[in-house]
């Protein structure tokens, strides 16, 4: 860089750190330049030298890569699967110490010597009070991802680089090293590091995930999550605890799952956050486990929703008390009284039990998974597991080890002691795959092998195994337009759809009383712990909870239920207690929905209600408005030329 440049750069780094932009200047992040300030006045660095980074001694090093060997151990595969990702030669992915001491580098050897002039080697100390504002140093003070675009950066002599970090943090919160990934391209924008810092900040939930699997081996390790779709990947809440169950530690997921600081939760008893005893908790381990079952929160955001959790046992425990076994999870089925839902639950109880799969199509929120829960209950197989997978809540590039599992050590980045799939978790059971439609095409060739073979192969090698398994779906999707798009196998449409069923919105069931009461009934259970009066609903309320569009389904009516039990002080809801949107929308929405619909039946005055709310909260936009509604373009044209809806 010519010195008129980095004199130029050095000017600017005073000024913006002083509040005085040149004229015309474009506002500097406020974070980069408290960075700036802070490089200043804390550390009296000067944006303008052009001293090498300070570099350990190789003994300082290697005491330092001693001290973090676990660390290490669980960083190395997923830096060099995060290496692989980028797939661009002129980036160098790093792992450093707390303080900013980079211990461990992945580069391509054609680009070693250009990152090896700009400073970025093993034992090279980029912390920011040495070496300014940086990916690295930035991101360890600030405790949070960062990006440092060229001109971010407080030295000139470090402008030529981008720099992407994300923080690792310790299971007591602690930071345990930072990720980075730098960049010696001259042509990057702030913009275009978007998707690096995705993948750099999922890269360090899943070290942070390993790592405290490995610290706490020996203890017991509650892990959960809200659905069963990605239970065991990176977003999961972990929480360990000690033979007398006081809480040893807790990821963040577990935090802000329950709602608490870490300061309150470490050291307070694990049946004091949860509707299950210990002894109750203690009954669900196993050294290895691979089934869910229903895990109920105490408090946060969560409160009284079923979790999907699974508990670890440490061997040593389970040496000293064998009578601690895995039990079989309760499953309880959802009473259909609606005529056409109860229907549909017969028809596919009846074709499941001759091993004939079941499509099930349905409206997000329109209770998908429960209608399949309720048939895998209704059969045989109910004393078998029932493993479901969110097909569209999984990244692509994890999806295959979580259908069919690997091998330990077979692969960068596998676990050592490997990963049961949930093809393999479901054998003797059922297995639902849920959002079916938005399964990556190339695993759709791979699934319809196996179900056509009914053989299993972990990833990684070994032979394959016998399956026992038969198959529920479900898809809020137009799986024919899918197929016309070329997004999905035709072949393995007609192989999951032996039977299609509807499971319709809430605003056309017909038992929307019997479900509301239920729902109340549960809730106010759950609220109280079961040791209060029934929860009552005034006739008003009721009529308006059953009349409202429900855009969100059985989801959201849930969801408001749940509040207004928690808002109630005498067990009696009325119409004064409902949300806005019921209360005061909803009266008008009805009111002109049923001027324009006074010669219609009550159901189809329904669906137009429901149209026309799905369009103005859609601002009118059709494709959005048939996302929302989980139909498709055409399908919700037609529906809106029949009611005379379409507009423009």
């Amino acid at each position: 860089m010519p010195a008129s440049t980095q004199a130029a750069h050095a000017r600017r780094v005073l000024n913006v750190a002083q509040g005085h932009l040149p004229s015309g200047s474009v506002a500097t992040d406020p974070n980069i330049a408290s960075s700036w300030r802070r490089c200043l006045d804390t550390h009296a660095l000067d944006p303008g030298a052009r001293m090498a980074p300070r570099v350990l001694e190789s003994s300082q090093l290697r005491e330092r890569r001693s001290a973090m060997e676990r660390l290490r151990n669980v960083s190395m595969p997923v830096l060099e699967r995060l290496q692989r990702q980028l797939m661009n030669p002129r980036q160098a992915v790093l792992l450093t110490a707390p303080d900013g001491v980079i211990v461990d580098s992945r580069l391509h050897d054609g680009t070693r010597d250009d990152f090896h002039r700009a400073g970025l080697w093993p034992g090279a100390d980029w912390s920011e009070s040495c070496e300014g504002t940086n990916g690295i140093g930035t991101c360890a003070v600030e405790r949070a991802p960062v990006i440092i675009c060229q001109q971010d950066h407080f030295r000139a002599l470090h402008t030529p680089l981008t720099c992407t970090a994300s923080p690792v943090f310790a299971p007591q919160g602690d930071l345990l090293a930072v990720i980075d990934v730098s960049s010696t391209s001259t042509d990057l924008t702030r913009q275009s590091q978007f998707h690096t810092l995705a993948l750099v900040n999922l890269s360090a939930k899943v070290v942070e995930s390993e790592y405290f699997f490995q610290h706490y081996r020996d203890e017991w390790l509650l892990q959960w999550q809200e659905q069963a779709d990605h239970l065991g990947g990176f977003a999961q809440a972990l929480l360990a605890f000690d033979d007398a169950g006081c809480v040893l530690a807790a990821n963040q997921s577990a935090l802000n799952c329950l709602g608490v600081t870490r300061d309150a939760l470490v050291g307070t008893r694990v049946d004091r956050w949860f509707v299950q005893t210990l002894d109750t908790l203690l009954a669900q381990a196993h050294p290895s486990p691979s089934t869910c079952w229903p895990l109920h929160a105490n408090t946060g955001a969560n409160a009284g929703e079923s979790l999907l959790a699974m508990l670890r046992a440490p061997a040593r425990a389970l040496r000293r008390a064998p009578s601690v076994s895995r039990a079989v999870p309760e499953v309880v089925t959802e009473p259909f009284s609606d005529p056409t839902l109860a229907r549909a639950f017969s028809r596919a109880c009846r074709v499941f039990a001759h091993d004939v799969p079941v499509l099930i199509r349905g409206e997000t929120g329109s209770g998908k998974e429960v209608f399949a829960r309720a048939v895998h209950a209704a059969s045989a197989r109910s004393g078998g597991p029932f493993v479901a997978l969110n097909c569209a809540a999984i990244p692509e590039s994890l999806i295959e080890s979580e259908l069919f599992g690997y091998v330990g050590g077979s692969f960068t980045g596998a676990r050592k002691e490997g990963m049961t799939g949930k093809l393999w978790q479901a054998n003797g059971g059922t297995l639902f795959l849920d959002e079916i439609g938005d399964m990556p095409f190339a695993m759709q060739t791979r699934l319809l092998r196996v179900l056509e073979d009914r053989m299993v192969s972990p990833l990684g090698g070994g032979e394959p195994v016998p399956l026992d398994i038969r198959v529920l779906s479900a898809t809020h999707r137009d799986l024919s337009e899918r197929i016309d798009e070329r997004l999905f196998r035709e072949d393995l449409f007609y192989r999951l759809s032996g039977l299609e069923v509807t499971v319709p919105p809430l605003r056309e069931r017909e038992d929307k009383v019997e479900l509301i009461r239920r729902l109340l009934s549960q809730a106010g259970q759950r609220e109280s712990r079961g040791h209060c009066p029934a929860m009552h609903v005034t006739p008003a309320a009721l009529d308006r909870l059953c009349h409202h569009a429900w855009p969100g389904n059985v989801r959201q009516l849930r969801s408001v239920i749940r509040t207004l039990v928690a808002l109630s002080e005498n067990g009696i809801v009325t119409i004064d207690d409902l949300p806005d949107e019921l209360r005061e929308a909803d009266v008008a929405k009805t009111a002109v929905t049923l001027s324009d619909a006074s010669n219609e039946a009550p159901l189809e005055a329904a669906e137009r209600q429901a149209l026309r709310a799905a369009l103005d909260a859609c601002q009118g936009q059709v494709s959005a408005a048939a996302r929302r509604l989980g139909v498709s373009r055409n399908t919700l044209y037609r529906k809106l030329r029949r009611f005379g809806l379409l507009r423009g």
